[in-house]
């Protein structure tokens, strides 16, 4: 994807100082509601203010958006603040609507882009736009269905296209609501550096208090800004109230926040070189530790083959599992990742013990 289609030449163009934020209300409920977080939103760092209008909910039966009305109150928001606005959009007819009622950023949710169909029907409505077109991952952390969703908007001649890390979901919740699986929106970056990045920190947070951490990560890869639900009372929110921050907490969390440098200066390149020098080493020392490592499942395999033993052994692998945690909480690496790490290593150990016992 060329540069002439993403939103880098745009964010140039509108000269900020720092990253760009998107802020505003999970969801429009009244009227008051969004003009009140508008004018909060007015003196703060953001750009562009955003609020769901259709809000289909993974179970049915909770609110689910106030409709095509809330538009009318975001146009009048951006009337008396100036602010750009931003909905999401599911549907032709939403994106209809939203064009028509003049809004500026257009995102496509994490439950749409799972869906080529979905996202074509996009496409087709938006084709040849210069409006903002925000694509959020895919629920599940499929790097090839996201940039898919990218490209089928990219072939619609869309003018200024971005993509929203929101994180993905995983039958275990360690700490967050979605895991960010940072991996993913790193290897996106290097396959299209210039594909605008921005983070949704409340949607893979799930807890306001986890909003700054997950901003500031972002910011130290690189990210160009942020979308962050935001609202006046947001205990009181009818939706997602506990991932959204007040308007204040968002001005003093854009104060705090470090940009970082993404070079330095030539004695501190040198050093940097010396240290990777020697992570280098150490991951091919890792390589080979887990090479030999597979050489022993390997073995192991064909002690159960001629024993007719099966694979897995549920009491074995709880010890390990539990030892090597405790191990590495020793050694201060987090239990999330000593446990996705010991996984990935018995998932390998099992691959290679079931081709010897399946030949």
């Amino acid at each position: 994807m060329k540069n002439d289609k993403t939103l880098k030449n745009w964010l140039a163009k509108m000269n900020l100082n720092h990253p760009l934020v998107i802020a505003g209300p999970c969801s429009a409920e009244t009227e008051e509601q969004v003009l009140t977080i508008a004018h909060q939103l007015k003196n703060s760092d953001a750009t562009v203010m955003r609020a769901g209008i259709w809000k289909p909910r993974t179970r049915p039966g909770n609110f689910e958006g106030v409709g095509a009305i809330g538009l009318e109150w975001l146009k009048k928001a951006k009337e008396e603040t100036g602010l750009m606005i931003a909905t999401e959009v599911a549907n032709k007819t939403h994106v209809d609507l939203a064009i028509k009622a003049g809004v500026d950023v257009l995102w496509i949710g994490a439950r749409s882009t799972v869906s080529p169909f979905i996202v074509q029907e996009i496409a087709d409505a938006l084709e040849g736009t210069d409006k903002i077109v925000l694509v959020k991952n895919p629920v599940n952390p499929d790097l090839a269905l996201w940039l898919g969703g990218v490209e089928r908007l990219y072939n619609a001649n869309i003018k200024n296209l971005g993509v929203i890390h929101r994180g993905f979901s995983t039958y275990e919740k360690i700490k967050y609501r979605n895991n960010p699986e940072w991996q993913i929106a790193i290897d996106l970056q290097n396959q299209f550096p210039d594909l605008p990045i921005l983070v949704d920190p409340s949607h893979i947070a799930g807890d306001r208090n986890l909003v700054f951490d997950i901003c500031q990560t972002a910011l130290d890869l690189n990210y160009d800004g942020m979308i962050v639900e935001t609202h006046h009372t947001p205990d009181k929110a009818w939706s997602d109230a506990a991932q959204q921050i007040t308007p204040d907490f968002l001005k003093q969390m854009t104060i705090d926040l470090r940009i970082r440098n993404k070079e330095g200066a030539e004695e501190f390149n040198k050093d940097l070189r010396g240290l990777r020098s020697k992570i280098d080493v150490i991951d091919n020392q890792i390589i080979e530790l887990l090479g030999k490592r597979m050489q022993v499942a390997d073995e192991i395999g064909e002690l159960k083959k001629e024993n007719n033993v099966a694979i897995l052994q549920p009491e074995r692998w709880s010890k390990v599992l539990n030892r090597l945690t405790m191990e590495g909480e020793k050694k201060d690496l987090s239990k999330d990742f000593v446990e996705r790490l010991t996984k990935a290593i018995h998932e390998e150990s099992i691959n290679h013990q079931h081709k010897i016992i399946s030949h």
